[in-house]
């Protein structure tokens, strides 16, 4: 499993809305390509998903709490189950699991990279902070 902690000088609200802002991931998510599906949030429904280098399958939310989000997305040979949650004094811990062969492969490519979506995520809520 990888695993990272994280500080996000943000209002829980505006994290949330980023995670869950499920169209925009793919701003601040460089895997993906395109996310197609309803603007709003919901547990068990299927998005569509692009990602690099064009491969399709799907990302959905298992899990929409107050201080816990967790999604799972998969593409042929590739499938991430993934844990944000959102701790005291705006800490916020991503974690991710990773199986199927294509994940093998691409397992050197992904260490550290849980560290890499905080401070995405973190770049994304300053961005739309600034934008507000």
């Amino acid at each position: 499993m990888e695993q990272a902690v994280s500080h996000i000088p943000a209002d829980p609200a505006a994290i949330r809305h980023a995670l869950l802002d499920a169209l925009s991931l793919p701003e601040w998510n460089e895997a993906f390509l395109s996310v197609d599906g309803p603007a709003d949030a919901t547990v068990g429904v299927r998005y569509v998903l692009r990602v690099r280098p064009g491969l399709t399958g799907h990302l959905e939310y298992t899990a929409i709490e107050t201080d816990r989000i967790d999604v799972s997305w998969q593409v042929p040979g590739f499938h991430e189950t993934g844990s944000w949650i959102l701790g005291p004094g705006n800490s916020v811990t991503h974690s991710f699991e990773h199986s199927g062969p294509l994940s093998a492969v691409l397992r050197p490519a992904y260490r550290g990279i849980a560290a890499v979506r905080l401070d995405r995520l973190a770049n994304r809520i300053a961005q739309l902070s600034r934008a507000a």
